[in-house]
Parts: C-alpha cells; structure tokens; sequence
C-alpha cells in the first residue's frame, strides 16, 4: 500500500522494486541478462507488466534493452559515477552557499528545515539508526532538503536526477560500509555551519562529505563486485538466463 495515496501498489510496481532491490543487492550482476518472458514467469505475470517495470529500471538508468525482449544490467561506469558525484558536489556547494550566506537572515522556511533535521541528526548516540537501508532514505533526505531550500526548482530538479542514478552505488556505503557514525557527525557540523552563517565552512565539509562518500562507494562497489562474481555461479537468480557477459 502506497503510505501517501494509499493506492495498492500495482504488479508493475511489485516487479520493478523487487528487480530493483535484487540490482542494488548484487544478486543481479552489471551485465547480466534477463528477458520480459524470463521476469514476467518469475513474477507470475503477463510480459505487460514485466515490460513497465523494466523500462522504469531503464529511465532510472539500471537496466537497458538490447534486442527482442532482452535487458541487461547496466554496467558499472566509473567515469560516470565519478562524473555525477562531481554534479551532485556542484549542486550541493551552491546550495549551502546560498543557504548560509550572511547577506540576508534565515528565511522562516529555512529555519523550518534546519530544524526538521536536526530532529534527525541531533540525536543522542544510542538513539542513531543502525539500519542501512532506512539510513539511505534519511541521508537523502537530508541532502534533497538542502538543495530544496534553497529555492530553485531546476537545482532540485537535477540532484533528484542525479540521485536516482547514483543510487545503486550510495547505498553500498551506507548498507555494507561502516560510516553511519560518520554520516550522522557530518551532517550535524554541516547543519550547524549553515546556522552560524559560516559559509566558507559549510561548503568545504559539505564538498569533504560529498568526496568521502565517493571515495568509499567506489571502494566498496569493486569489492563488492568481485565477491558477488566469485561466488555466484550461472543461474544463481532463477529468472535470468545464463549470464552473458561482453568479451569487449
């Protein structure tokens, strides 16, 4: 059931998260293959519903089709990555800027928001999320919540985009890695920069915040990759075909 709507959701939503989670869970593999025949089978449903979810997979930049039916998981692009991290710093340092700049006082909605995180983040030690997955939801919150304030629709436009595709590699960090302490510690010295107007410093660990998380997805990306290539064999997720990997 959809919390907001309350609209159940549809097979096209069942299949697309659950093809989703098993990608960011590296049970499906960058280049591995499966079929609209092959996901509808798993699923138990027409190739109707199969198609939606996978080309929703493909709009978030998770899969792509190649011939008759087929889709593969994209490959991992470092360079890509690496390219929509530098965005997201771009994005993120011009917001915080803008947000603790002394020129004018915090706006109502401003303080409203800072606020609101620090209901979040400024919590006791013993109280901190220990879950990555709901620690995922939280951390770009806090990120979308920045850039949101700052007031300018196509700046929030391009970090939810830039979001969605760095996804697959973000909650690596955050559900394998060993950096929710840290993430919690960041964001209250970042929230508290913006409150004292200090905005040299708030752009600088907001930057440091950002590069620190590239460095550890990227890290923990290969070592996840390989471990999940030496351990599973063909066949290992029962609706993809024999995987077919690129010799190029």
């Amino acid at each position: 059931m959809n919390e907001i709507t309350g609209i159940p959701p549809s097979r096209a939503d069942h299949v697309y998260f659950s093809v989703r989670d098993d990608i960011f869970d590296m049970c499906l593999l960058p280049g591995d293959r499966v079929t609209e025949s092959s996901i509808a089978e798993r699923f138990g449903v027409s190739r109707t519903p199969a198609r939606e979810a996978l080309q929703r997979l493909q709009s978030d930049g998770l899969m792509r089709g190649y011939v008759r039916g087929g889709w593969e998981v994209v490959p991992i692009d470092f360079k890509r990555f690496d390219d929509l991290y530098e965005m997201r710093k771009l994005i993120e340092t011009f917001a915080v800027s803008k947000l603790s700049s002394a020129e004018e006082p915090l706006s109502k909605g401003v303080t409203r928001m800072l606020g609101h995180l620090d209901q979040v983040w400024k919590i006791p030690h013993s109280h901190r999320k220990r879950d990555g997955r709901e620690m995922v939801a939280l951390d770009e919150a806090f990120h979308h919540a920045l850039v949101h304030a700052a007031d300018n629709a196509e700046l929030t436009s391009a970090m939810q985009r830039v979001t969605d595709r760095i996804r697959v590699v973000r909650r690596l960090d955050l559900v394998y890695g060993d950096c929710i302490d840290e993430t919690y510690d960041e964001h209250v010295a970042i929230l508290d920069a913006i409150r004292n107007r200090e905005t040299k410093r708030s752009v600088a660990l907001i930057a440091r915040h950002i590069e620190g998380s590239r460095a550890g997805v990227r890290t923990l990306t290969e070592e996840r990759l390989q471990r999940a290539r030496t351990a599973m064999g063909p066949n290992t997720v029962p609706y993809a075909p024999p995987r077919l990997r690129r010799t190029t």
